[in-house]
């Protein structure tokens, strides 16, 4: 099997799978842990939702479907963070605007006449499929992404763990909401090139989740997101190409048993340590 797989790493739609999808897992890991930590996970099912109609609406008009894509995620955005970024209005805002958008997908498909393998792709994902160009955009979309999250990292952090009193420190709590749900959007936009947008959870929730589990310490826990990302979509990819099997199947089952092993046997472990650790640095004081 190893030798089977040295053999396709000489093929360039292995490399570009690996290429993208490293991309992808870096910028979804970063982002996970602060789609968990500031309960978001309706918002990017909604994205993704909805980033689907705008695919559909691309294909309808002819042009890519990556670029409606975008347009879609980050126009929901928008409406999500202009109309009710608190978390008592934010999931009845996500859910109008979902409906919305899901209706007008509908509409797109249902003019659209010719079989829309297009859109099948989007909702599943296609990550063996992708181009060099694919990979270029991809990688400048990343850059962007992880440039403006490292920009707002710190007074986000303050925001996410205790919003009221970042808001009277003067920080721009409302400003923030949106900023972070436009880097969400374009981290959805790239996360479905791989699992698509039914499985989009898998990505942008399962990593932060499980080093959740892992740490307290929030740069810590970014670094422990973005190491399970790699290895659920390096593994996923490495294992689609062996079994001529979705992507998609094997990133999620990767995901699913690093979450497992984070919440029953890792998490416990490693968390009792950094309390003793902890109270032994009290006692030392």
């Amino acid at each position: 099997m190893i030798d089977q797989f040295v053999h396709l790493l000489g093929y360039s739609f292995v490399q570009n799978a690996l290429e993208a999808g490293s991309v992808i897992a870096v910028v979804s890991g970063v982002v996970s842990r602060f789609v968990v930590a500031r309960n978001m996970a309706f918002a990017v099912h909604a994205l993704a939702e909805i980033g689907f109609t705008g695919s559909a609406g691309a294909i309808l008009i002819g042009v890519s479907p990556l670029l409606g894509l975008l347009v879609g995620t980050m126009t929901t955005a928008l409406f999500i963070g202009g109309l009710g970024v608190r978390v008592r209005e934010r999931d009845a805002v996500v859910g109008v605007v979902m409906a919305f958008g899901l209706g007008l997908g509908v509409l797109f498909l249902t003019l659209y006449q010719a079989y829309g393998t297009q859109a099948y792709a989007i909702l599943f994902g296609t990550i063996t499929g992708v181009s060099f160009g694919d990979v270029e955009l991809l990688v400048g979309l990343g850059i962007v992404t992880l440039a403006a999250l490292g920009f707002i990292y710190r007074p986000l952090t303050f925001a996410t763990v205790d919003p009221e009193v970042a808001e009277a420190r003067g920080v721009p709590v409302r400003f923030l909401g949106v900023a972070f749900l436009l880097i969400l959007a374009v981290a959805v936009a790239e996360a479905v090139q791989v699992v698509g947008v039914l499985l989009i959870l898998t990505l942008l929730i399962a990593p932060g989740a499980s080093a959740e589990r892992l740490t307290a310490r929030p740069g810590l826990a970014a670094v422990y997101s973005v190491a399970m990302a790699l290895i659920a979509v390096l593994g996923g990819i490495s294992l689609a190409c062996l079994t001529n099997l979705p992507a998609s199947v094997f990133v999620t089952s990767l995901s699913f048993a690093m979450y497992l092993l984070a919440r029953f046997a890792l998490g416990p472990i490693v968390m009792g340590n950094e309390r003793i650790a902890r109270l032994r640095a009290q006692a030392t004081a």
